[in-house]
C-alpha cells in the first residue's frame, strides 16, 4: 500500500513562572527513507529562542533549553513527503523491552498473563490475543486515569485513554516473554485529536505496531518518539523550576481518504 502525504502540528503555549529547563518531544522524528519540511518555532514573550537537539532512539528528537520566566510558545508543523524505512529490530531490543519499566511494570503481570492467555500460541497470535482482551476489558475515558498511573493501575480501574492502553499492551506481552514499546505518533483520524500513543512489538523479527484503542488507522502514523513507556516520550517535561501548560493544539491529516485498518494484518510505523 502507498502511505498517503501526511500534516501534522503542534501548537503549545506554556507559561513559565520559574526558570527551568525544559526539553520537548513534538518533531517528527527523524528516520531513514521519511522525507519532510517542516517547521518549528520557538518564542519566549515574543521574542524567538534557540534549543538544542538531541536525537536518540528511532530518531526520537529531543528538544532541550533553558528558560526564564515568561510565556513560551511552540509552535510546530511538518508535511511528510515520503514514509520512513521499517525500523529494524536492535541487537539490545530484545533484552531492553522484556524488562520491567515505570509505567509497565511488567514483573507484576507474569501470573496473570500465562493465567489469561494461552502460552503455547505462537507470538503473532498473542500480540493479537493481548490487543483484543485490552480493547474488550478497557473503556476509552478521558479523565479516567492520572498521569503516574501503570498498567497495574489501569487495569484495575478498567478505563483510561491511549498511553493507558498502549502501557497495558505492553506490560502483557512482557509477561508473555514478547518485547515491546511504546511510540508516541501524529495519528490522522485520530477522535479526539489528541498526541497519541500506540504500543510496539517484535513479531517475526519485526517491530510492528498494534493500537487497542482503533481510535486510528495505523497504516498513517508518524513516529514522534519511542521508548519503554511514556516517561521516555513525554511531549513535555521540565528540570526544576515550575511550568504550567496552558493550551495545546494538535493536528494530523493525509492528502486524500484515510486507509481503512481492519486491524488483523501486520503494519509497521512508517
Amino acid at each position: 500500500m502507498t502511505t498517503p502525504a501526511r500534516h501534522v502540528a503542534a501548537e503549545l503555549e506554556v507559561y513559565v513562572s520559574a526558570a527551568t529547563e525544559l526539553e520537548m518531544q513534538v518533531t517528527v522524528a527523524k528516520s531513514p527513507g521519511l522525507t519532510m519540511t517542516e517547521q518549528l518555532s520557538l518564542t519566549l514573550d515574543g521574542e524567538p529562542v534557540e534549543a538544542e537537539e538531541m536525537v536518540g532512539e528511532c530518531g526520537s528528537r529531543i528538544h532541550r533549553l533553558w528558560i526564564e520566566p515568561g510565556l513560551f510558545v511552540i509552535d510546530y508543523s511538518a508535511d511528510i513527503h515520503t514514509p520512513a524505512d521499517p525500523v529494524p529490530v536492535g541487537v539490545t531490543d530484545r533484552s531492553m523491552y522484556l524488562r520491567p519499566s515505570r509505567y509497565a511494570e511488567c514483573d507484576k503481570f507474569f501470573g496473570f498473563a500465562a493465567g489469561q492467555f494461552d502460552t503455547s500460541l505462537p507470538p503473532g497470535r498473542l500480540l493479537d490475543d493481548v490487543t483484543a482482551f485490552v480493547e474488550d476489558r478497557l473503556s476509552y475515558i478521558p479523565g479516567a486515569s492520572d498521569p503516574i498511573d501503570g498498567a497495574t493501575d489501569t487495569l484495575l480501574a478498567g478505563a483510561g485513554v491511549c498511553r493507558d492502553y498502549a502501557h497495558l499492551v505492553v506490560a502483557l506481552l512482557r509477561g508473555l516473554g514478547i518485547p515491546a514499546r511504546l511510540a508516541a505518533v501524529y495519528a490522522p483520524g485520530c477522535d479526539p485529536m489528541d498526541f497519541h500513543a500506540v504500543a510496539e512489538a517484535i513479531i517475526d523479527d519485526e517491530w510492528v505496531v498494534v493500537d487497542a484503542t482503533r481510535l486510528a488507522p495505523r497504516q498513517t502514523l508518524v513516529r514522534i518518539a519511542t521508548g519503554r513507556d511514556a516517561a521516555d516520550t513525554a511531549f513535555l517535561d521540565n528540570h526544576g523550576g515550575s511550568i504550567n501548560l496552558n493550551y495545546y493544539k494538535v493536528t494530523a491529516t493525509v492528502d486524500g481518504e484515510l486507509p481503512t485498518d481492519t486491524g488483523t494484518e501486520r503494519v509497521r510505523i512508517r
